[in-house]
């Protein structure tokens, strides 16, 4: 019958991790979110302890509950392969490592999940690509 909220907020301190790590490596396989607090956060509101992820923008695509897990199951990959990077000064709270076996897996995953709920279908990619391409120079899609 409907939600009453399309947000979710997931903690990321059992992965060890600060909202703006998570945040950072999970972007950079594909997904969009953001960090985001949670109730009595300790890393406060810059660096976090949390993301925050909207659904509207994949139903507004087709996806359904399959897609939905299909997208945890990435995100997960992601965070349980994402440590801290060391410092002089212990453990940072931005600067982070992502596997590059499990970046190469999730992106390749989220692809196949686009490739099925293109975000503008109707937009000419190849066509946008040659208006954009410098003078000479090859179009990339």
């Amino acid at each position: 019958g409907g939600t009453d909220n399309h947000l979710v907020l997931l903690d990321v301190r059992p992965f060890e991790l600060t909202g703006r790590q998570a945040e950072s490596a999970v972007r950079e396989c594909g997904v969009t979110l953001n960090r985001n607090t949670i109730p009595f956060d300790p890393n406060g509101p810059w660096y976090t302890s949390g993301l925050r992820l909207g659904t509207p923008a994949v139903t507004t695509l087709g996806m359904g509950p399959e897609e939905m897990r299909e997208i945890a199951s990435i995100m997960t990959l992601v965070l349980k392969n994402t440590t801290p990077e060391e410092g002089p000064k212990g453990r940072s709270k931005a600067k982070y490592y992502v596997d590059d076996g499990a970046k190469a897996e999730a992106q390749a995953r989220v692809h196949g999940l686009l490739e099925r709920y293109p975000v503008y279908p109707e937009l000419d990619l190849e066509l946008i690509s040659d208006l954009l391409a410098p003078a000479g120079q090859p179009a990339v899609v």
